[in-house]
């Protein structure tokens, strides 16, 4: 059977096919590479602006031409282009996929992504306007919070650096970010309160709750709970007692109540 192959290639994969010493065979590969070499490029080039440089781009075309030389059976009379631009192809999209992400969704977004641009062009031409979310997820049988996702997930192929400047702006993204974080250094010790407050007694912790949190004095929490403030002083000795600390007393506020703050003995 003759092969329809595209000239000057032809020739090249008749001889490839006959070739017997592995050095011809490589000398064969490389001739027919370097014949459709441009045309490896110029489907790369259709891929540009996306996140990953050309150069790239145009060498895993080059590597997909190579894998289609040496997978092409030319006695199968089919064309050699249209086979190699399918191979080239799926390289380049299988790229992105693996190494286009500036921060990488899941595999079930990746592959959710292309059908719903397909999705969008049917749609859009039965609709004659541009589909919903709803209409989206109904035509392919997802969830809507899918869609929203994956459509938020086309933001991941690039990122900005913290060194570039925001719009209109001479500092950078770094400039603008806080040197320490002031909340972290308490962490601990927040949670541990939290865990310590759970075991008190209903009283207790609302107690507790009013004077160093609300910031509210002994008299103010006698008035709200109804007892007097020498009770309330009474409670929040046995409550902080029940805590495990100690109380240490700060200068009074209004000069007859005096507050007290919570610190490690």
């Amino acid at each position: 059977m003759t092969a329809r192959n595209d000239p000057p290639a032809a020739d090249l994969f008749q001889r490839l096919a006959c070739a017997q010493d592995p050095r011809e065979q490589q000398d064969l590969v490389e001739e027919i590479v370097r014949l459709d070499l441009p045309a490896a490029h110029w489907l790369a080039s259709r891929y540009r602006d996306r996140g990953i440089p050309t150069e790239d781009l145009m060498q895993v075309a080059a590597l997909g031409l190579i894998k289609a030389v040496r997978g092409y059976d030319c006695d199968l009379g089919h064309a050699f282009m249209a086979y190699a631009t399918v191979t080239m192809t799926g390289e380049i999209k299988r790229y992105f996929r693996d190494t286009g992400w500036a921060v990488r969704p899941s595999r079930r977004l990746q592959e959710l992504r292309p059908r719903i641009a397909r999705a969008t062009g049917e749609l859009s031409q039965d609709l004659r306007r541009a589909p919903t979310v709803k209409e989206l997820a109904a035509h392919l049988g997802v969830s809507m919070d899918d869609v929203l996702e994956t459509m938020a997930s086309g933001d991941g192929y690039s990122a900005l650096s913290l060194d570039a400047p925001p719009d209109g702006e001479r500092d950078s993204w770094a400039d603008h970010l806080p040197d320490t974080d002031t909340t972290l250094a308490s962490t601990p010790d927040r949670l541990t309160l939290q865990e310590l407050l759970a075991e008190l007694p209903p009283r207790e912790r609302t107690i507790l709750a009013m004077r160093f949190f609300a910031d509210k004095t002994q008299t103010e929490i006698g008035a709200e709970i109804g007892v007097t403030q020498m009770q309330v002083s009474r409670l929040l000795s046995r409550a902080y007692v029940n805590f495990g600390r100690a109380w240490k007393p700060t200068p009074p506020r209004d000069g007859a109540d005096h507050r007290h703050a919570l610190v490690a003995p």
